[in-house]
């Protein structure tokens, strides 16, 4: 009792004399919760709306008192974040768990500081005791210490070899981990970066590889286990190898449901994405598109991930020539309230994206003034996206090309024509741009063959050929495609069935 009674005593003496949270149950809500309401009903609402909603009209006076609101409000709803609900299923797994860690430090940390050791020694056991069961060295490192400056202001010698021991491990499987994690983490950003830099990556991967295995063999942690897992994951996209991938994700699964993988820390959703990824890249269509709609209700619609997740099971629609289910799963996208949200960059990916979905689908089924975004969208003269050979500059291109094609406008395809081949003689040069240099020659064909649906079938079937063969690359080199060529080719005829360009 005596512990709980320090606690009291502490928390009544020490409170705070204005209350640090707000009722968000009120039944007559002042001020301050109603500006977080208005806030979360619209992300986009305006100070000037918020003002005239919250006192009527707008003068200086009322934008003053709003200013000084939102300051109030702001804080008190940062205090709300120690309170949230973390139990949804559909949240990163790890969350919860390193969450209890972070929560119990801060619990100590201020217990130590007004004196109450009995107690701070006891949550920072139980800290210690739910890192090492998630495997979250750092905590646990921390804990660790925090019980040695204990140990060792009470003088208590026995308890603080011990932890003094403990700790010493502890920060050389830390860093274990941190070498790991900044090798899979420069890795990571090197992806992101152009074609060119990826391919030098390339050859450096089996030494990457080696050391991250060393590492793991050394700390035999989670944390390290990751970090080597998905750099195997990189280099096997790296070089197109995604049968190996889908064989991956599988051991992985097979794994954690022997309970040999830490399930307080391994998601499987990431496993799920990048299962999902490998069937779309290798071109397993039918059995990709299963997999994502068994998957989508695993991912919270609020995370990053969803919209990654969403990006690649539309893509998995329209390779698989479903394009009705492209646009329903489209508009789920379009519903959710934080794509607003989302970088520039994938903005431009879902305008694209957007695009094409809109483009295979009926006239009827388009409201016409989407029809015209569409056209203003055609009309770009310079792509918005990477500069690098990979990219979506080719996917753009095409999409323009197809656009005029359908407009049976001569003169934008002829000068969309000449910006394929420019592109194709500046970037498409080396043996892994194969698929793209055949869809452009294809598409050079057009005027050759005076815009003739049948004539063009005949004259280019050995390409289409070709380009059936062609093996999808890895993502050192890969264009995206967001209709798979072969697909771009058969819209390109039948358009052409329709009438040619004048």
């Amino acid at each position: 009792m005596k512990e709980i009674a320090n606690l009291a005593r502490i928390v009544t003496l020490r409170r705070l004399k204005n209350e640090p949270l707000l009722d968000l149950n009120d039944r007559q809500p002042g001020k301050e919760v109603q500006l977080a309401t208005l806030l979360a009903a619209d992300v986009n609402v305006t100070a000037l709306g918020v003002v005239k909603q919250l006192y009527g009209k707008h003068t200086s006076a009322n934008q003053t008192a709003f200013l000084r609101l939102r300051v109030r409000v702001q804080d008190k709803l940062l205090n709300h974040l120690f309170f949230l609900d973390h139990s949804d299923t559909r949240l990163f797994v790890a969350r919860r768990y390193e969450l209890e860690c972070l929560d119990l430090l801060h619990k100590v940390t201020i217990l130590y500081l007004e004196g109450e050791y009995v107690l701070s020694e006891r949550l920072l056991r139980r800290c210690l005791r739910a890192a090492e069961k998630g495997e979250f060295t750092n905590y646990a490192e921390q804990a660790c210490h925090r019980l040695c400056t204990l140990y060792a202001g009470q003088r208590q010698q026995h308890k603080y070899s011990e932890a003094t021991k403990k700790l010493h491990k502890l920060r050389q499987i830390l860093a274990y981990e941190h070498e790991s994690e900044e090798l899979a983490m420069q890795v990571s950003l090197t992806m992101r970066r152009t074609v060119a830099v990826r391919q030098v990556l390339l050859p450096k991967m089996a030494a990457h590889l080696e050391r991250a295995q060393q590492l793991h063999q050394k700390a035999k942690t989670f944390t390290t286990f990751l970090a080597l897992y998905r750099l195997q994951l990189i280099q096997a996209g790296l070089v197109g190898d995604y049968k190996e991938i889908i064989r991956s994700t599988t051991a992985a699964t097979q794994l954690l449901r022997k309970g040999k993988l830490n399930e307080r820390r391994f998601d499987q959703r990431f496993n799920q994405f990048m299962s999902v990824y490998a069937h779309l890249r290798g071109r397993q269509y039918a059995a990709g598109l299963k997999l994502a709609e068994e998957y989508a209700a695993n991912l919270h619609p609020t995370s990053n991930n969803w919209f990654y997740y969403y990006e690649h099971y539309i893509l998995l629609a329209l390779h698989a020539g479903e394009y009705d289910k492209a646009l329903l799963l489209f508009h789920t996208v379009q519903k959710n309230p934080s794509l607003s949200k989302q970088r520039p960059a994938a903005q431009e990916r879902w305008g694209l994206l957007q695009a094409y979905v809109e483009f295979v689908q009926p006239a009827d089924r388009i409201p016409l003034r989407r029809r015209n975004q569409l056209a203003i969208f055609a009309a770009l003269t310079v792509p918005e996206y990477t500069r690098d050979k990979q990219g979506y500059n080719v996917a753009i291109l095409v999409f323009q090309l197809l656009h005029y094609l359908r407009q049976r406008s001569l003169e934008p395809v002829l000068s969309r024509l000449e910006r394929l081949r420019k592109y194709q003689q500046r970037h498409l040069r080396d043996v892994a741009t194969l698929r793209s240099r055949l869809l452009l020659r294809l598409l050079l064909l057009l005027p050759e063959g005076e815009f003739n649906a049948t004539a063009l079938a005949k004259r280019g079937q050995n390409l289409l050929a070709q380009l059936s063969q062609a093996p999808m690359v890895g993502e050192a080199d890969a264009e995206i495609e967001i209709i798979p060529y072969e697909q771009v080719w058969t819209l390109v005829l039948d358009i052409l069935r329709n009438g040619a360009p004048e």
